[in-house]
């Protein structure tokens, strides 16, 4: 039941309570009566439906309770001058609206929404005891009810809810539209998503478009015989990929600052500081000795920011030799003995068959291993969660790269054979790539279906024993959105979202495709086929097979961004020895001209690499010129306010 009756309320927060004796209960302490009458007292439009399982309770608030929750955030919100102020509700006109004509973005509704349903205190002079299924609950002064009743696990869970007019609109115009596979509504994903998830498909859709040329110009080398002119081919097609590399990251950064623009972003934004719990704040605090020492004087401020700090370069460089000690003792023997089976071994489909067995258990053990870096990342001093995100990031990327590529190395360093090599890239690229889609667009579908499988068997069983009434009850979609699996990574769900493996993905691909493009020119091909289908099967997993995720706000790809131009300067190392190895047919590794002048063209490489770096501004122009035209408009405002300001001090 809407409890307002309007028809353009849009719910977007749930809230799951079991269902049952508590219910039944009629008393006005019962709590979770208590608890929606909570809310309607703070201005939530709720809406409560009972499921197969447990109850649900549906948020929905205006604008004008989303102000005040804003204002009292103390949020900042772009103005119509082009700089960031804190949000008064009186002063709303001032504030520009998104792109889709709302107030607030997906991302501030939610956090929002969070002030509002935590803030619920008892504001009592003494202890409420509140009615539960399991016996009494004391709700303690200045206690929030909402983290109370989770604490008991009254309160199962609180996720976003899907709109699902917006969400059909998009499968129609982005999942579903295979007529540009490249097209995406980035406007309305991030509108719908947040910032982080649509910079994520933005970077997706531009190395898509750019891939086209590689992959052209790939097919071409494979397939034409250029007769004399073979030997120049492959460095010239080394050349253009790398020079290919150089521009499309400075041509991103230049995109990103135009959609952050766009998105009314600042450049400088770094981290949205709404975006984590109370508890995440309280994890980034100094500890209390450190509190203690910063009253006593500044010289103990200074001296304790200081151990801080040092203290945290030195565990952060404990866990990373931790974590490469782990590879080269556990994981390299691993990985050569997997080189050395799939070179001994004749038939190409128990060669075939290895890898897939290869991939699926060297998965679970950097899963493991992963699980473990994020206890190691715990422990170390960052600044917020986006920087531990960063470190854990960094440390499962060496697992997976060693995982990855050093049995390709080891064909390429001590077999130098150039059709055993160009078989695993093939292998890898396909074999992988659909494992990887498999289990990742698979696996939450299946285990979705089995949920709603079993809720509604358990249904219908108590129902047949006359336990459950109403029969032929349907699922609600509310309860479909609660079964659905969260968007969540393989690891750390604490510390990164489900991009986190699109990301790695994607990098892995970047990094087989480059640093062996001149032993296997149609990876490219390979490649671009692969992100055609991705970004339409990532849209449908987050479109209909996943909860819609919790909004995470950022200005860039944050490390992900280094991990690339890291792969960018190995491509540049791993081609030049294979021009090396492929052109030294004798073996003898002599020093002549040929070798010079690839070792010649490295250097040359390396300098175009960090020289277009520079050429090619990383903010456009318009960009630039609208910042500084915001910004001395804020400055003349500002003066002439504090001019008048004084001037009526004076007259007074």
């Amino acid at each position: 039941m809407n409890v307002y009756g309007e028809g353009d309320i849009v719910f977007e927060i749930g809230v799951v309570v079991p269902k049952g004796k508590e219910k039944q209960e009629d008393g006005d302490n019962n709590c979770i009566e208590v608890l929606v009458n909570e809310f309607m007292k703070v201005g939530l439009i709720v809406e409560r439906i009972v499921g197969l399982q447990n109850e649900y309770i549906k948020l929905a608030a205006k604008n004008d309770v989303l102000g005040r929750a804003a204002a009292a955030l103390q949020m900042r919100k772009r103005t119509h001058i082009g700089v960031d102020l804190l949000f008064v509700l009186e002063e709303i006109e001032a504030f520009v609206h998104q792109p889709d004509g709302s107030l607030f973005s997906w991302s501030e509704r939610y956090h929002c929404y969070n002030h509002i349903m935590y803030g619920i205190a008892n504001t009592s002079m003494s202890a409420v005891i509140l009615k539960s299924d399991n016996g009494e609950v004391h709700w303690e002064v200045g206690e929030s009810i909402l983290r109370k009743l989770e604490s008991l696990k009254i309160v199962k869970d609180v996720f976003p809810l899907h709109d699902e007019r917006t969400r059909k609109k998009l499968l129609k115009t982005w999942a579903l539209n295979w007529g540009d596979c490249s097209a995406q509504p980035i406007n309305e994903i991030c509108s719908y998503y947040g910032t982080k998830i649509a910079t994520y498909f933005t970077f997706l859709g531009m190395y898509t478009r750019w891939m086209l040329f590689p992959a052209a110009f790939g097919l071409t080398v494979q397939l034409v015989d250029f007769g004399s002119m073979q030997l120049w081919v492959l460095p010239i097609f080394f050349i253009s990929v790398i020079s290919w590399a150089v521009l499309f990251f400075q041509f991103w950064r230049r995109k990103n600052a135009a959609i952050l623009d766009r998105w009314q972003m600042n450049c400088s934004a770094g981290v949205d500081p709404y975006n984590f719990s109370d508890k995440e704040w309280s994890s980034f605090q100094p500890q209390s000795e450190v509190m203690k020492k910063l009253e006593s004087s500044r010289a103990g401020e200074k001296e304790a920011f200081q151990r801080e700090e040092w203290l945290g370069c030195l565990k952060r460089l404990r866990n990373d030799s931790i974590i490469i000690s782990s590879i080269i003792c556990l994981q390299l023997p691993l990985e050569l003995a997997y080189a050395h089976l799939y070179e001994i071994l004749g038939s190409d489909l128990l060669k075939f068959s290895l890898t897939a067995v290869y991939l699926f258990v060297i998965r679970y053990f950097t899963k493991v291993s992963g699980k473990i870096s994020v206890k190691f990342v715990k422990r170390e001093y960052n600044k917020n969660i986006e920087y531990r995100a960063d470190s854990l990031v960094y440390k499962v990327f060496a697992l997976y790269f060693m995982q990855t590529y050093i049995g390709i190395f080891y064909h390429a360093l001590l077999h130098r054979n150039f059709m055993t090599l160009r078989q695993v890239l093939i292998q890898r690229l396909i074999v992988s790539e659909v494992l990887e889609n498999l289990m990742v667009n698979s696996l939450p579908y299946l285990r979705y279906s089995f949920k709603k499988y079993r809720a509604i068997r358990k249904n219908k069983r108590k129902h047949e024993r006359g336990l459950s009434p109403g029969k032929g009850r349907s699922i609600s979609r509310v309860e479909k959105e609660y079964l659905k699996p969260a968007y969540s990574p393989s690891i750390g769900e604490e510390l990164e979202d489900g991009l986190f493996d699109d990301f790695l993905e994607l990098s892995l691909q970047f990094g087989m495709v480059m640093m062996f493009a001149c032993a296997f020119p149609l990876g490219f091909v390979f490649a671009t086929l692969n992100n055609l289908t991705e970004i339409r099967t990532d849209a449908l997993k987050l479109l209909a097979v996943l909860r819609r995720p919790t909004p995470r706000e950022t200005t860039t790809i944050g490390a992900w961004l280094n991990i690339f131009q890291f792969l960018l300067v190995m491509s540049i190392c791993t081609n030049s020895a294979l021009l090396v190895w492929l052109y030294d047919q004798e073996g003898k590794w002599k020093i002549s001209p040929g070798l010079v002048a690839i070792i010649a063209m490295e250097h040359i490489l390396l300098f175009i690499k960090f020289g277009f770096s520079r050429m090619v501004p990383e903010e456009p122009a318009w960009v630039k010129a609208k910042r500084m035209k915001n910004a001395t408009q804020a400055q003349d405002i500002c003066s002439k306010q504090l001019l008048k300001s004084i001037s009526s001090q004076k007259i007074a």
